[in-house]
Order: structure tokens, then sequence, then C-alpha cells
């Protein structure tokens, strides 16, 4: 979906700074305020973004930076270790993050990376919150157990400024 220029305020109030290379929303609020971003492969000066998808709403990144801070990557990374069907499911999310990606740019310095760690290690919430968010469950395993465990939930607004029109 498109970014508007409600949305570009609303992610710089959200962020504290413009982004850059937006593509569009990936996914919103209930309130319709932009929850992830997709952004370009490669950023309007040139540089390599693997993050395709951003977290952008702060309710959502602030439980995820707790939930980091509980040392919850260190359990899901001996999850990842310890379990085949997580590992493989992790990977074909990884594998699908890549094919969303490469619509819009192959860059070969990021050629196979994706975010958060994926495919091997589980490394930022942030990125794979936001790729379950804009995905839909079911397709990251390990940014839906941490949106699972976290205190926020994109089913009820908590948004500053919720938007009242479309």
């Amino acid at each position: 979906m498109p970014a508007s220029a409600a949305d570009h305020d609303t992610m710089r109030e959200q962020l504290g700074r413009p982004m850059r290379g937006v593509i569009g929303i990936a996914a919103r609020c209930v309130c319709g305020n932009p929850t992830v971003v997709a952004t370009e492969p490669r950023l309007p000066d040139g540089t390599p973004f693997p993050t395709f998808y951003y977290l952008t709403h702060p309710g959502a990144t602030a439980a995820m930076s707790a939930l980091e801070a509980t040392q919850v990557m260190r359990e899901l990374n001996d999850d990842l270790a310890a379990d085949e069907d997580l590992a493989a499911a992790y990977m074909a999310a990884h594998v699908a993050y890549l094919a969303d990606r490469e619509v819009h740019g192959s860059v070969e310095e990021i050629s196979g990376v994706s975010a958060g760690g994926m495919p091997t290690r589980v490394k930022c919430l942030h990125a794979l919150a936001a790729h379950s968010l804009a995905a839909g469950p079911g397709v990251n395993p390990i940014g839906d157990l941490a949106l699972a465990r976290g205190t926020w939930s994109p089913e009820r607004c908590t948004c500053a400024t919720p938007r009242t029109t479309g």
C-alpha cells in the first residue's frame, strides 16, 4: 500500500526523523497509522539496505526492545538450534523475505541477506516482528513468538495520535 503524505508525517513523528527509501506501508495499526514500512533495497543515496520491513510503531518498537532486554533472544536461539521444524520454518521465512524484497530490486551487496539474523540465528526482534506483521501470522515463526510474548498487540491502538480517517 503506498505511503501518503500523512503517513510520512506520522512516520517522522514515530521515529523522530524522516524515513528514507519508503516503498509503502506494509502493515498498519487498527487506527490506520503506519506500523511497518517497506523500504527500497537500495536507499536513494546508494546505500544497500537489507531491512525491507522496518518497524515504525512506537508501541511495537518499545515492546520488542523490552523483550530483547529480558534475554529472550538467547532462549529463542536455543530453541532454533534444538527444533528442526522451527529451523525449517525460519529458513522458509528468510526465503520469503528475500523474495518480497527482490520484487523491488536486486542489490548485489545484500544478496542472500535478509534481516533479524535469519536464517540461522535470532538477532533483532524488531525486524522479525516487522516481517510477521507485514506477512501475516505463520510466515515468520520467531517474529510470531516475539509478538505473542511482547506487551504490544496489533489488535489495539496505542498510538499517541490515532488516525480518525483513512
